[in-house]
Order: C-alpha cells, then sequence, then structure tokens
C-alpha cells in the first residue's frame, strides 16, 4: 500500500509581514500533480494545516480547492488530523459527512474513533488518526485522571488505538508530536509553555508507519534513523510544505511516498517540493551584494542579508530592495559585540517568557523569582488554551 506523508502547510502564514498564501498554492498546486502521478491509497496531512485557528478566509479556501482536488476529482482518500495551530473544533466540521466522501477529519480527541480501514492484495491496513490535544483535553476526554503531561496524553490515545486495531491488521499512525531526537526550527511553536512537551520513540513501538507533524525539516526519528538508513525508518516527519524561518534556509523541502509491504515494512522516497520563491541567506557587503543581483536567478527569492559593512548604511533596506525586491531582512553581525553600537537581539526568536523577565529586570531592576516565574508560566498557558479554543 501507498500513502502520500503530508503535514505543516501552515495556511495563512505570514513572515515578516509578507502574506505567503500565494506562495502555498503554487505548491499545493505541484502536491497535487504529484498525487496525481503517483496515485497513492491514501494521503495522510499529519496537521497544522491552517498558521493559527482562526485562519483567514483566504486559506480555508485555498485548503477547500486542494481537498475537492484530492478526494474529489481524484478519488483518494485523505486523513487529516488537527495540529497545536489548528483550531480542533473548527477544523472537524463536517467531518461526519465529509467522511463518506473520503475525507477522515480528526479535531478534537475521540478516543472512541476507529481507525480507517483500506485493504490492498495483502489484507487490511488501519490508519489511526490523532490530533494533537493537550493533557487536559485527553485526561479529560479519556477520563484518565494521571495523563498529566504530552508523554501520558499521546500514550493514552496510542492506547486507545491499538485497542482498536483490527486482527491480523498492518497498522500506521498520523500524529502531531515533537518527538526525541528531532531537529527543531525556529518556525514552530513550542508545545509546552516554560518546556519542551517532547516525547519518546518508544511510545509508537507496534505501529508499522508514524506519519509525524509538527517538526519543519523532514527526518526519521527513532530506530533506523540514520544517514543511510532513514528510508527505511519506521517513523518520520514529513517536514513544512516551504521554508518558514530562516533557520530553515538549508531545508530540503519535500513529501513522503510510502510503500508498506506485506509484512509491514516500509521504503521511503522524499520527493521534492519546488516553491515559486526560494528562501535563503546572503552575505556580503551591501554594495557587493547589489552589484550581484542582476547575474542572481534568484532575484525575486525571500532574503535575509546579512551585511559585513562596518561603517555606517544610509537606507541599507530601500537600496537591497533595489536590487532584491523581496529582501525581507538585514542582519549587521559586526554590530552584536558588547558595544553602545551593538544590535538588539531579533524578538521574534525570544519566547515570551524571556521577553516579560527582560522587562521586569529593566523596569524594576531584579530578576524574577521561582514563584514568579511559576505564575507567569500558569499565565501564559491559560493564555495559549484561549488562543487555540478560539
Amino acid at each position: 500500500m501507498r500513502f502520500l506523508h503530508t503535514a505543516d502547510w501552515h495556511l495563512g502564514r505570514v513572515h515578516h509581514g509578507v502574506s505567503l498564501l500565494e506562495d502555498q498554492a503554487h505548491v499545493l498546486a505541484e502536491f497535487v500533480r504529484i498525487a496525481t502521478d503517483s496515485r497513492p491509497d491514501a494521503i495522510l496531512l499529519a496537521g497544522d494545516v491552517y498558521d493559527r485557528s482562526v485562519p483567514p478566509a483566504e486559506a480555508v479556501r485555498l485548503l477547500d480547492l486542494v481537498l475537492e482536488q484530492l478526494v474529489l476529482e481524484l478519488g483518494i482518500p485523505v486523513v487529516m488530523i488537527a495540529g497545536n495551530h489548528d483550531g480542533p473544533d473548527r477544523i472537524a466540521f463536517g467531518s461526519s459527512l465529509l467522511q463518506r466522501a473520503g475525507l477522515t477529519v480528526r479535531g478534537p480527541v475521540e478516543p472512541d474513533a476507529g481507525p480507517l480501514v483500506l485493504r490492498d492484495e495483502h489484507g487490511a491496513v488501519a490508519i489511526h488518526a490523532l490530533p494533537y490535544a493537550e493533557p487536559a483535553q485527553v485526561r479529560h476526554a479519556c477520563g484518565d485522571d494521571t495523563v498529566d503531561s504530552h508523554a501520558a496524553a499521546l500514550a493514552a490515545q496510542l492506547a486507545a488505538a491499538r485497542a482498536r486495531q483490527p486482527a491480523g491488521a498492518r497498522a500506521v499512525v498520523v500524529a502531531h508530536a515533537f518527538v526525541l531526537g528531532g531537529a527543531e526550527s525556529e518556525s514552530e511553536r513550542p508545545l509546552a509553555v516554560g518546556g519542551s512537551g517532547a516525547v519518546g520513540a518508544a511510545a509508537f513501538e507496534g505501529f508499522d508507519y508514524v506519519a509525524l507533524g509538527h517538526l519543519h525539516r523532514p527526518q526519521a526519528v527513532g530506530a533506523g534513523a540514520g544517514p543511510e538508513t532513514w528510508r527505511d525508518a519506521r517513523i518520520h516527519y514529513a517536514g513544512s510544505l516551504l521554508k518558514y524561518s530562516f533557520s530553515e534556509a538549508d531545508h530540503a523541502k519535500s513529501v513522503n511516498l510510502v510503500e508498506l509491504d506485506a509484512a509491514g515494512r516500509c521504503a521511503v522516497e522524499r520527493i521534492p517540493l519546488v516553491p515559486r520563491r526560494d528562501l535563503r541567506i546572503v552575505e556580503g557587503e551591501l554594495d557587493a551584494l547589489i552589484s550581484a543581483a542582476a547575474a542572481d536567478p534568484g532575484r525575486d527569492d525571500y532574503l535575509l542579508a546579512r551585511l559585513t559593512d562596518r561603517g555606517a548604511l544610509l537606507d541599507a533596506m530601500g537600496r537591497l530592495r533595489a536590487a532584491y525586491p523581496n529582501a525581507l531582512a538585514i542582519e549587521r553581525p559586526v554590530l552584536a559585540g558588547d558595544g553602545s553600537g551593538r544590535a538588539a537581539p531579533d524578538h521574534r526568536r525570544l519566547r515570551v517568557q524571556d521577553l516579560f523577565a527582560g522587562f521586569h529586570r529593566d523596569v524594576t531592576g531584579l530578576a524574577l523569582d521561582a514563584p514568579e516565574t511559576a505564575a507567569l508560566e500558569r499565565v501564559l498557558e491559560g493564555l495559549e488554551r484561549e488562543a487555540r479554543a478560539r
């Protein structure tokens, strides 16, 4: 049986004030072409379909168009789960009706929901769709007061899946989690305030293929995830649809084509996704970068320019955008020392806790103590829960 595994579309994403919706539409058209050519038995979309819990209307329309092409026109079943960026109730609207057309959606946790069972010449394959959920949500849904962490929450969902696994069938899981050993990027929202929210790969023991979302670099984790053996590994992140931060400039974005044999062994192929515009970093003096732009085939790419100039620069971004119209940001590493000319850190790369702690220190002259830090964590956790519920 063959699957296309994808994740982390983040439809409606805005990067440095620029909407990426046209770029997402372009690469999703390519994804539909890949599905047309490969004709998988199912498509597994492992969460973070949208970039925020209340997505813009244009993002909803784009998802509607793509799912119509995949499910109705191509006739390929799609299994889609909510990630930590998605509003679970919104994404699951009409799920009972949609399942009849071939679209299986899991938003809120449903411990009693059975798997989607597909068949090939070797027998049945059960696909268990486990949406992202915070421990408190899983604790309530499963009626288990011992669920007090992300690891316990995932373990409870996996236990429910194992209880509903058909005898003799091969088993596939679609989940959204941070598995220990995975390589992170700056553009991923932490799953837990004040902690990693990480789970161990051993939690997925007994499942033949695990289709993960959350981490944006395509990668295998757990046993068999080495540089020469990842194609045969069981646990994979498909990675994000596009590069969503400059920390991902060296990523090669792709979608996983998974072949599951009669014994449940997998063979994974990464099919590249080619963006409308790349996102990359250039480095050098401003005048040299501007001079090189005319011969640069990627002058329309999204750029971060790391300028090595030591002197003052007048309207550096304006001059850079005259040569590279989609330049998004400038860094001055030579000004990052300890002098009065030190560049301020990029606030987008700091956690809310760190920003508040710095503000508190600047205003009061005192660092947050342990009880104050704990109180801040509780407030932020509450705000995060409210944001996801909206």
